[in-house]
């Protein structure tokens, strides 16, 4: 497995350590999915370093600080779909390219993390992230039906409030602790959670699902 992050390198460490102690075999690769010569480089190290590759998990995502649209400017946008969608698209392209029958390719599956906010919209907070997450719903559908017929499955999970740091990042630490209560389940999720609907859609108890979202999210 690679662990690709942007600058936690720690975090991805632990990451890999975890792995390895499991019994599994990790390697952790820096590389901004926003930039392009960074995902060929990605992709070229687990071409060579862990061989054959079956699986991709989209989950590279960013936020700006929570305001309203009349105080966007390009900048922000620019920074939030360049990673959430440009980043995307550059990393299944490079999938496909690997996994494809068409391209020699055994085949393999492409899970998208995608959030609830895409069909919430987010009003208030974080409007250009809901429409970065519809976009990358949009890319499910249309490359699950691109290469349906190329031995690969395109699903999402489209997770709701779940703890993680992505909202601190965005100026509310306690953002899940505010809004866990009034989803139908009444509390936030965690990561674990989100993980296991990923393993399921990559897995072969998932063989006859392409084009499908899973939403984690607690009901709301």
């Amino acid at each position: 497995m690679c662990v690709n992050y942007r600058a936690n390198a720690a975090a991805a460490e632990r990451v890999v350590a975890d792995i390895r102690a499991a019994g599994g075999r990790a390697i952790a690769v820096g590389g901004d999915v926003a930039i392009e010569a960074d995902v060929l480089r990605v992709f070229e190290t687990v071409d060579r370093e862990l061989g054959l590759l079956t699986a991709l998990v989209n989950n590279a995502g960013i936020i700006g600080p929570q305001t309203r649209v009349e105080h966007f400017d390009a900048a922000r946008l620019e920074r939030i779909f360049a990673t959430n969608v440009t980043g995307a698209f550059l990393c299944a392209r490079e999938a496909v390219r690997r996994m494809s029958t068409t391209h020699g390719g055994q085949g393999g599956g492409i899970v998208n993390v995608s959030s609830r906010a895409a069909v919430l919209g987010s009003p208030g907070e974080y409007v250009d992230y809901a429409a970065s997450k519809a976009a990358l719903d949009t890319l499910t559908v249309g490359l699950a039906k691109e290469v349906g017929g190329e031995g690969i499955r395109v699903n999402a999970v489209r997770a709701g409030v779940i703890y993680t740091d992505i909202h601190a990042s965005g100026g509310e630490p306690g953002r899940v602790d505010r809004i866990g209560p009034t989803v139908p389940m009444q509390r936030g999720g965690h990561a674990i959670e989100v993980a296991r609907a990923i393993l399921w859609l990559l897995s072969d108890e998932a063989s006859y699902s392409t084009g499908t979202f899973v939403d984690v999210s607690g009901g709301r």
